[in-house]
Protein backbone atom coordinates (compact mmCIF):
# COMPACT_ATOMS: atom_id res chain seq x y z
CA UNK A 1 0.00 0.00 0.00
CA UNK A 2 1.25 3.47 -0.89
CA UNK A 3 0.71 6.68 1.03
CA UNK A 4 1.22 10.36 0.23
CA UNK A 5 4.40 12.28 0.96
CA UNK A 6 2.76 14.41 3.68
CA UNK A 7 1.49 11.25 5.39
CA UNK A 8 4.95 9.69 5.23
CA UNK A 9 6.48 12.78 6.81
CA UNK A 10 3.81 12.79 9.49
CA UNK A 11 4.81 9.23 10.34
CA UNK A 12 8.53 10.03 10.26
CA UNK A 13 7.95 12.96 12.60
CA UNK A 14 6.46 10.57 15.17
CA UNK A 15 9.74 8.65 15.13
CA UNK A 16 11.76 11.86 15.55
CA UNK A 17 13.09 11.70 11.99
CA UNK A 18 13.71 15.30 10.91
CA UNK A 19 11.37 16.66 8.20
CA UNK A 20 10.40 20.21 7.18
CA UNK A 21 7.29 21.75 8.70
CA UNK A 22 4.30 21.43 6.42
CA UNK A 23 0.53 21.13 6.19
CA UNK A 24 -1.86 19.39 3.81
CA UNK A 25 -4.34 21.50 1.84
CA UNK A 26 -7.37 20.49 -0.22
CA UNK A 27 -8.40 23.97 -1.40
CA UNK A 28 -6.79 27.29 -2.38
CA UNK A 29 -7.86 28.89 0.89
CA UNK A 30 -6.43 26.04 2.93
CA UNK A 31 -3.17 26.36 1.02
CA UNK A 32 -2.95 30.09 1.77
CA UNK A 33 -3.85 29.57 5.43
CA UNK A 34 -1.18 26.88 5.72
CA UNK A 35 1.45 29.17 4.18
CA UNK A 36 0.52 31.99 6.56
CA UNK A 37 0.78 29.67 9.55
CA UNK A 38 4.18 28.38 8.45
CA UNK A 39 5.45 31.95 8.03
CA UNK A 40 8.36 30.87 5.83
CA UNK A 41 10.07 33.30 3.44
CA UNK A 42 9.93 30.58 0.81
CA UNK A 43 7.00 28.17 0.58
CA UNK A 44 6.98 24.97 -1.44
CA UNK A 45 3.68 23.86 -3.00
CA UNK A 46 3.76 20.14 -3.77
CA UNK A 47 1.16 18.08 -5.64
CA UNK A 48 0.27 14.92 -3.72
CA UNK A 49 -0.24 11.83 -5.87
CA UNK A 50 0.98 8.25 -5.55
CA UNK A 51 3.76 8.62 -8.11
CA UNK A 52 7.31 9.86 -8.34
CA UNK A 53 8.70 12.37 -10.80
CA UNK A 54 6.30 15.12 -9.72
CA UNK A 55 8.93 17.84 -9.89
CA UNK A 56 9.84 17.10 -13.52
CA UNK A 57 6.12 17.08 -14.39
CA UNK A 58 5.52 20.54 -12.91
CA UNK A 59 3.99 19.30 -9.67
CA UNK A 60 6.37 21.17 -7.34
CA UNK A 61 6.31 24.97 -7.18
CA UNK A 62 8.38 27.50 -5.23
CA UNK A 63 6.32 30.44 -3.89
CA UNK A 64 7.78 33.66 -2.51
CA UNK A 65 4.55 35.06 -1.11
CA UNK A 66 0.98 33.98 -0.33
CA UNK A 67 -0.31 35.32 -3.65
CA UNK A 68 1.98 32.89 -5.45
CA UNK A 69 0.87 30.12 -3.11
CA UNK A 70 -2.75 30.80 -4.12
CA UNK A 71 -1.86 30.92 -7.80
CA UNK A 72 0.06 27.65 -7.68
CA UNK A 73 -2.66 25.97 -5.63
CA UNK A 74 -5.26 27.02 -8.20
CA UNK A 75 -3.01 25.74 -10.99
CA UNK A 76 -2.30 22.35 -9.41
CA UNK A 77 -5.58 21.36 -7.77
CA UNK A 78 -7.63 19.41 -10.28
CA UNK A 79 -4.72 19.17 -12.71
CA UNK A 80 -3.94 15.77 -14.23
CA UNK A 81 -0.26 15.24 -13.58
CA UNK A 82 1.54 12.89 -15.96
CA UNK A 83 4.85 11.44 -14.79
CA UNK A 84 6.95 8.45 -15.83
CA UNK A 85 5.24 6.47 -13.04
CA UNK A 86 1.60 7.41 -13.71
CA UNK A 87 1.45 6.27 -17.30
CA UNK A 88 -0.05 8.40 -20.08
CA UNK A 89 -3.38 8.74 -18.27
CA UNK A 90 -1.80 10.60 -15.36
CA UNK A 91 -3.38 11.25 -11.98
CA UNK A 92 -5.59 14.08 -10.82
CA UNK A 93 -4.18 16.25 -8.04
CA UNK A 94 -6.70 16.49 -5.18
CA UNK A 95 -4.45 17.59 -2.34
CA UNK A 96 -1.29 19.62 -1.80
CA UNK A 97 1.55 19.70 0.70
CA UNK A 98 2.35 23.28 1.73
CA UNK A 99 5.83 23.19 3.19
CA UNK A 100 8.46 25.60 4.47
CA UNK A 101 11.42 26.17 2.19
CA UNK A 102 14.90 24.87 3.02
CA UNK A 103 18.36 26.33 2.47
CA UNK A 104 19.71 23.27 0.68
CA UNK A 105 23.49 22.86 0.80
CA UNK A 106 23.75 19.28 -0.44
CA UNK A 107 21.45 16.44 -1.49
CA UNK A 108 21.85 12.72 -0.75
CA UNK A 109 19.85 9.53 -1.27
CA UNK A 110 18.91 7.03 1.41
CA UNK A 111 16.65 4.02 1.00
CA UNK A 112 15.74 0.81 2.82
CA UNK A 113 14.50 -2.29 1.00
CA UNK A 114 14.25 -6.02 1.58
CA UNK A 115 16.90 -7.92 -0.37
CA UNK A 116 15.09 -11.18 -1.11
CA UNK A 117 18.29 -12.87 -2.25
CA UNK A 118 19.90 -12.29 1.14
CA UNK A 119 16.65 -12.44 3.13
CA UNK A 120 17.85 -9.30 4.88
CA UNK A 121 16.90 -5.66 5.08
CA UNK A 122 19.45 -3.47 3.28
CA UNK A 123 20.09 0.25 3.70
CA UNK A 124 21.43 2.01 0.60
CA UNK A 125 22.90 5.49 0.39
CA UNK A 126 24.38 7.67 -2.33
CA UNK A 127 25.86 11.12 -2.68
CA UNK A 128 23.81 11.50 -5.87
CA UNK A 129 20.64 12.72 -4.17
CA UNK A 130 17.75 14.04 -6.22
CA UNK A 131 18.50 11.54 -9.00
CA UNK A 132 16.56 8.35 -9.62
CA UNK A 133 18.48 5.58 -7.85
CA UNK A 134 18.00 3.31 -10.91
CA UNK A 135 19.84 5.89 -12.99
CA UNK A 136 22.68 6.06 -10.46
CA UNK A 137 22.89 2.25 -10.37
CA UNK A 138 23.14 2.13 -14.16
CA UNK A 139 25.61 4.96 -14.76
CA UNK A 140 27.68 5.22 -11.55
CA UNK A 141 27.09 2.09 -9.42
CA UNK A 142 30.26 2.80 -7.46
CA UNK A 143 28.44 5.73 -5.84
CA UNK A 144 25.92 3.46 -4.11
CA UNK A 145 26.89 2.06 -0.70
CA UNK A 146 24.99 -0.64 1.17
CA UNK A 147 24.78 -2.11 4.65
CA UNK A 148 23.12 -5.49 5.23
CA UNK A 149 21.23 -5.39 8.55
CA UNK A 150 21.02 -8.34 10.93
CA UNK A 151 17.39 -8.48 12.14
CA UNK A 152 18.51 -9.75 15.54
CA UNK A 153 20.36 -6.53 16.40
CA UNK A 154 19.03 -3.99 13.88
CA UNK A 155 21.01 -1.16 12.31
CA UNK A 156 24.13 -0.62 14.40
CA UNK A 157 25.76 2.76 14.95
CA UNK A 158 29.00 1.75 13.25
CA UNK A 159 27.05 0.75 10.11
CA UNK A 160 25.24 4.09 10.01
CA UNK A 161 28.50 5.99 10.57
CA UNK A 162 30.19 4.03 7.78
CA UNK A 163 27.37 4.92 5.40
CA UNK A 164 27.56 8.59 6.42
CA UNK A 165 31.34 8.71 5.86
CA UNK A 166 31.02 6.91 2.52
CA UNK A 167 28.79 9.65 1.11
CA UNK A 168 30.87 12.45 2.68
CA UNK A 169 28.42 13.75 5.25
CA UNK A 170 30.33 16.53 7.11
CA UNK A 171 31.93 15.11 10.25
CA UNK A 172 30.08 17.45 12.58
CA UNK A 173 26.74 16.26 11.15
CA UNK A 174 27.46 12.50 11.26
CA UNK A 175 25.72 12.08 14.68
CA UNK A 176 22.57 13.66 13.18
CA UNK A 177 22.81 11.40 10.14
CA UNK A 178 23.19 8.31 12.37
CA UNK A 179 20.11 9.32 14.40
CA UNK A 180 18.21 9.87 11.13
CA UNK A 181 19.16 6.45 9.73
CA UNK A 182 18.29 4.61 12.91
CA UNK A 183 14.92 6.36 13.10
CA UNK A 184 14.17 5.52 9.49
CA UNK A 185 15.09 1.87 10.08
CA UNK A 186 12.79 1.77 13.11
CA UNK A 187 9.90 3.04 10.99
CA UNK A 188 10.65 0.46 8.30
CA UNK A 189 10.61 -2.48 10.72
CA UNK A 190 7.86 -1.46 13.14
CA UNK A 191 5.44 -0.34 10.41
CA UNK A 192 6.04 -3.26 8.03
CA UNK A 193 7.36 -1.15 5.17
CA UNK A 194 8.32 -2.66 1.86
CA UNK A 195 10.18 0.50 0.82
CA UNK A 196 11.39 3.53 2.77
CA UNK A 197 13.04 6.02 0.43
CA UNK A 198 14.27 9.53 1.16
CA UNK A 199 15.27 11.32 -2.02
CA UNK A 200 16.65 13.76 -1.38
CA UNK A 201 18.02 13.75 2.14
CA UNK A 202 19.46 17.25 2.51
CA UNK A 203 21.89 19.21 4.63
CA UNK A 204 20.64 22.74 5.24
CA UNK A 205 22.53 25.99 5.69
CA UNK A 206 21.88 25.93 9.44
CA UNK A 207 23.41 22.47 9.79
CA UNK A 208 20.40 20.16 9.86
CA UNK A 209 19.91 16.74 8.26
CA UNK A 210 16.34 16.65 6.89
CA UNK A 211 14.15 14.44 4.70
CA UNK A 212 13.08 16.76 1.90
CA UNK A 213 10.95 14.04 0.31
CA UNK A 214 9.59 10.76 1.69
CA UNK A 215 8.30 7.66 -0.06
CA UNK A 216 6.96 4.93 2.20
CA UNK A 217 5.28 1.79 0.87
CA UNK A 218 3.81 -0.89 3.12
CA UNK A 219 3.35 -4.65 2.94
CA UNK A 220 -0.37 -5.12 2.32
CA UNK A 221 -0.23 -8.53 3.99
CA UNK A 222 0.72 -6.85 7.29
CA UNK A 223 -1.99 -4.18 7.34
CA UNK A 224 -4.13 -6.26 9.69
CA UNK A 225 -1.71 -5.23 12.45
CA UNK A 226 -1.12 -1.68 11.19
CA UNK A 227 -4.52 -0.06 11.68
CA UNK A 228 -3.03 3.44 11.85
CA UNK A 229 -1.34 2.94 8.47
CA UNK A 230 -4.55 1.60 6.95
CA UNK A 231 -6.22 4.91 7.82
CA UNK A 232 -3.80 6.63 5.42
CA UNK A 233 -5.22 4.70 2.45
CA UNK A 234 -6.42 7.01 -0.32
CA UNK A 235 -8.90 5.11 -2.47
CA UNK A 236 -8.94 7.94 -5.04
CA UNK A 237 -5.36 7.00 -5.91
CA UNK A 238 -6.18 3.34 -6.55
CA UNK A 239 -7.79 1.58 -9.49
CA UNK A 240 -11.52 1.19 -8.63
CA UNK A 241 -11.41 -2.40 -9.89
CA UNK A 242 -8.54 -3.20 -7.54
CA UNK A 243 -10.41 -1.61 -4.63
CA UNK A 244 -13.51 -3.69 -5.42
CA UNK A 245 -11.42 -6.87 -5.70
CA UNK A 246 -9.88 -6.30 -2.27
CA UNK A 247 -13.36 -6.43 -0.70
CA UNK A 248 -13.63 -10.10 -1.71
CA UNK A 249 -10.02 -11.04 -0.98
CA UNK A 250 -9.27 -11.21 -4.71
CA UNK A 251 -5.81 -10.14 -5.89
CA UNK A 252 -6.32 -7.99 -8.98
CA UNK A 253 -4.02 -5.74 -11.01
CA UNK A 254 -5.28 -4.04 -14.14
CA UNK A 255 -3.17 -4.28 -17.31
CA UNK A 256 -3.60 -2.85 -20.81
CA UNK A 257 -4.54 -5.97 -22.79
CA UNK A 258 -7.90 -7.42 -23.92
CA UNK A 259 -7.82 -11.02 -22.63
CA UNK A 260 -8.93 -11.24 -19.01
CA UNK A 261 -7.46 -13.96 -16.80
CA UNK A 262 -9.09 -15.62 -13.81
CA UNK A 263 -6.68 -17.93 -12.03
CA UNK A 264 -6.12 -19.39 -8.56
CA UNK A 265 -2.55 -18.97 -7.37
CA UNK A 266 -0.09 -16.17 -8.10
CA UNK A 267 2.46 -18.40 -9.83
CA UNK A 268 -0.18 -19.97 -12.05
CA UNK A 269 -1.52 -16.49 -12.85
CA UNK A 270 1.93 -15.34 -13.99
CA UNK A 271 2.35 -18.47 -16.12
CA UNK A 272 -1.10 -17.89 -17.64
CA UNK A 273 -0.25 -14.33 -18.64
CA UNK A 274 3.08 -15.47 -20.09
CA UNK A 275 1.51 -18.15 -22.28
CA UNK A 276 -1.21 -15.77 -23.52
CA UNK A 277 1.61 -13.48 -24.66
CA UNK A 278 3.39 -16.44 -26.22
CA UNK A 279 0.39 -17.19 -28.43
CA UNK A 280 0.07 -13.57 -29.52
CA UNK A 281 -2.48 -12.33 -26.99
CA UNK A 282 -2.30 -9.50 -24.48
CA UNK A 283 -3.46 -10.03 -20.86
CA UNK A 284 -5.94 -7.51 -19.49
CA UNK A 285 -5.22 -8.26 -15.85
CA UNK A 286 -3.61 -10.30 -13.14
CA UNK A 287 -6.43 -11.91 -11.14
CA UNK A 288 -5.92 -14.48 -8.40
CA UNK A 289 -9.15 -15.69 -6.75
CA UNK A 290 -7.15 -17.75 -4.23
CA UNK A 291 -7.36 -21.39 -3.23
CA UNK A 292 -11.01 -21.37 -2.14
CA UNK A 293 -12.51 -20.32 -5.46
CA UNK A 294 -16.27 -20.61 -4.81
CA UNK A 295 -19.23 -19.45 -6.91
CA UNK A 296 -19.49 -16.10 -5.10
CA UNK A 297 -15.84 -15.30 -5.70
CA UNK A 298 -16.07 -16.36 -9.33
CA UNK A 299 -19.16 -14.20 -9.83
CA UNK A 300 -17.51 -11.14 -8.28
CA UNK A 301 -14.36 -11.77 -10.30
CA UNK A 302 -16.42 -11.84 -13.50
CA UNK A 303 -18.05 -8.53 -12.53
CA UNK A 304 -14.66 -6.92 -11.96
CA UNK A 305 -13.33 -8.28 -15.25
CA UNK A 306 -16.35 -7.04 -17.20
CA UNK A 307 -16.03 -3.54 -15.74
CA UNK A 308 -12.94 -3.21 -17.95
CA UNK A 309 -14.32 -2.13 -21.34
CA UNK A 310 -11.14 -3.28 -23.09
CA UNK A 311 -11.80 -6.95 -22.31
CA UNK A 312 -12.78 -9.02 -25.37
CA UNK A 313 -12.44 -12.52 -23.93
CA UNK A 314 -11.86 -14.41 -20.67
CA UNK A 315 -9.52 -17.29 -19.88
CA UNK A 316 -10.30 -19.15 -16.64
CA UNK A 317 -7.41 -21.37 -15.54
CA UNK A 318 -8.14 -23.11 -12.23
CA UNK A 319 -6.43 -25.91 -10.36
CA UNK A 320 -8.93 -27.80 -8.22
CA UNK A 321 -7.23 -28.48 -4.94
CA UNK A 322 -8.91 -26.94 -1.91
CA UNK A 323 -12.06 -26.55 -3.98
CA UNK A 324 -12.84 -29.46 -6.35
CA UNK A 325 -13.20 -28.93 -10.10
CA UNK A 326 -16.91 -29.80 -10.18
CA UNK A 327 -17.63 -27.13 -7.55
CA UNK A 328 -15.58 -24.62 -9.55
CA UNK A 329 -17.43 -25.54 -12.74
CA UNK A 330 -20.76 -25.06 -10.97
CA UNK A 331 -19.63 -21.63 -9.81
CA UNK A 332 -18.56 -20.65 -13.33
CA UNK A 333 -21.91 -21.80 -14.77
CA UNK A 334 -23.91 -19.92 -12.13
CA UNK A 335 -21.86 -16.76 -12.55
CA UNK A 336 -22.10 -16.93 -16.37
CA UNK A 337 -25.89 -17.24 -16.21
CA UNK A 338 -26.39 -14.51 -13.61
CA UNK A 339 -24.17 -12.00 -15.36
CA UNK A 340 -25.38 -12.87 -18.84
CA UNK A 341 -21.85 -13.26 -20.17
CA UNK A 342 -21.58 -12.91 -23.95
CA UNK A 343 -17.79 -12.64 -24.38
CA UNK A 344 -15.75 -15.67 -25.46
CA UNK A 345 -14.95 -17.78 -22.40
CA UNK A 346 -12.34 -20.53 -22.30
CA UNK A 347 -12.03 -22.68 -19.16
CA UNK A 348 -9.16 -25.00 -18.33
CA UNK A 349 -9.59 -27.09 -15.17
CA UNK A 350 -7.08 -29.46 -13.60
CA UNK A 351 -7.14 -31.36 -10.33
CA UNK A 352 -9.70 -33.28 -8.29
CA UNK A 353 -12.89 -34.25 -10.20
CA UNK A 354 -11.65 -32.57 -13.39
CA UNK A 355 -13.62 -34.97 -15.64
CA UNK A 356 -16.87 -34.15 -13.83
CA UNK A 357 -16.09 -30.44 -13.92
CA UNK A 358 -15.52 -30.45 -17.69
CA UNK A 359 -18.67 -32.52 -18.20
CA UNK A 360 -20.74 -29.95 -16.32
CA UNK A 361 -19.30 -27.16 -18.46
CA UNK A 362 -19.84 -29.03 -21.74
CA UNK A 363 -23.45 -29.88 -20.84
CA UNK A 364 -24.33 -26.42 -19.52
CA UNK A 365 -25.62 -25.22 -22.88
CA UNK A 366 -23.60 -22.03 -22.42
CA UNK A 367 -21.02 -20.57 -24.75
CA UNK A 368 -18.09 -22.03 -22.77
CA UNK A 369 -15.07 -23.59 -24.48
CA UNK A 370 -13.14 -26.15 -22.43
CA UNK A 371 -9.40 -26.73 -22.77
CA UNK A 372 -7.22 -29.74 -21.99
CA UNK A 373 -4.02 -27.88 -21.17
CA UNK A 374 -2.66 -24.45 -20.40
CA UNK A 375 -1.30 -24.10 -23.94
CA UNK A 376 -4.56 -25.36 -25.46
CA UNK A 377 -6.56 -22.84 -23.45
CA UNK A 378 -4.31 -19.91 -24.30
CA UNK A 379 -4.32 -20.78 -27.99
CA UNK A 380 -8.12 -21.07 -28.03
CA UNK A 381 -8.85 -17.77 -26.25
CA UNK A 382 -6.39 -15.86 -28.45
CA UNK A 383 -8.02 -17.34 -31.57
CA UNK A 384 -11.54 -16.53 -30.34
CA UNK A 385 -10.64 -12.95 -29.42
CA UNK A 386 -8.83 -12.33 -32.67
CA UNK A 387 -11.79 -13.74 -34.57
CA UNK A 388 -14.20 -11.47 -32.68
CA UNK A 389 -12.00 -8.44 -33.24
CA UNK A 390 -11.79 -9.30 -36.93
CA UNK A 391 -15.58 -9.41 -37.20
CA UNK A 392 -15.87 -6.02 -35.55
Amino acid sequence: MNIHEYQGKELLRKYKVAVPNGKVAFTEDEAVNAAEQLGSAITVVKAQIHAGGRGKAGGVKIARNVDEVRRYARELLGKVLVTQQTGPGGKEVKRLLIEEGCDIQHEYYIGIVLDRTLSRVVMMVSEEGGTEIEEVAEKTPEKIFKEVIDPAVGLLDFQARRLAYNINIPKELVPQAVKFMRGLYQVFVEKDCSIAEINPLVITGDGKVIALDAKLNFDSNALYRQKDILEYRDLDEEDPKEVEASKYDISYISLDGNIACMVNGAGLAMATMDIINYYGGNPANFLDVGGGANSKKVKEAFKIILSDKNVKGIFVNIFGGITKCDAIATGIIEATKQIGLTLPLVVRLKGTNVELGNKLLDQSGLNITTADSLADGAEKIVALVNGKVGND
